[in-house]
């Protein structure tokens, strides 16, 4: 209990000052827009290789390259944070140690559901034709991807000493993780050493998952897979987090 009430305080400060932030509001939104809205008519006329249209498949993509991009970078906060003592003052009060990393982490997922929701909109007005059931499971899947890097990301954040060694590391492995994953393009397109490469990338099977899900297919093995692939990713990048934050 104590650490739920703290991990809501925490998450309330927070989210307080992401509403106050008016300009990171309006381009944290206006990116991922921006992508969608010149990018995505560029594949419209595209055998992609997948069950329906290009939208059915550039809109999970880029829901989960949001998650992606949005959770691995968070840290920078809270390495600027941490750099200017805030983080050693909030451990000295009585809240719970845990609570400081659940708290921000919740902020994020709540942060880019919002964004993901715009997202889904936004694909709807262009051409997305997809059930509500399967937008909320991809809205899920999202949401658990998100909160798993964010809390891996403040873990890295409290492990090195400058903003650009952290940017070096987020963007070599993000990179690669993008590429192989599919966001953009699916894997069946790959020639066939690269999709096996891809088969050892846990998002590999998150975007697969989300496809299938906006496609409607709720019951088969791949919405199966990439649900158990994601819940495994995503206790690890937590107890991993979790385990660099209190170091």
């Amino acid at each position: 209990m104590i650490l739920l009430r703290d991990t809501a305080v925490i998450f309330g400060r927070y989210l307080r000052a992401t509403l106050r932030s008016k300009t990171n509001l309006l381009f944290g939104m206006l990116q991922p827009l921006l992508f969608l809205a010149l990018f995505g008519p560029l594949l419209t006329r595209l055998d992609l290789g997948v069950d329906g249209s290009s939208w059915q498949s550039l809109v999970p993509g880029v829901l989960v390259q949001l998650a992606l991009l949005g959770g691995s970078f968070v840290g920078l906060g809270l390495l600027m944070d941490r750099n200017l003592g805030v983080i050693d003052r909030m451990r000295v009060t009585p809240v719970h140690p845990l609570a400081l990393l659940l708290g921000r982490t919740l902020r994020d997922v709540v942060q880019l559901l919002a964004q993901s929701v715009l997202l889904v909109l936004l694909g709807l007005v262009l051409g997305l034709r997809a059930p509500l059931a399967g937008v909320v499971i991809g809205l899920v899947f999202v949401g658990v991807l998100a909160g798993a890097l964010s809390a891996l990301s403040y873990g890295l954040a409290m492990n090195v000493a400058t903003p650009p060694e952290f940017a070096a590391i987020a963007n070599t492995t993000g990179m690669p993780l993008m590429l192989l994953s599919g966001l953009l393009l699916p894997m069946t397109l790959a020639p066939g050493w690269l999709d096996v490469a891809s088969r050892v990338v846990p998002m590999r099977y998150t975007v697969d998952a989300v496809r299938e899900a906006f496609l409607g297919h709720y019951g088969g093995a791949t919405l199966v897979l990439g649900a158990a692939v994601t819940l495994v990713l995503a206790l690890v990048c937590l107890f991993g987090g979790a385990r660099l934050f209190n170091r």
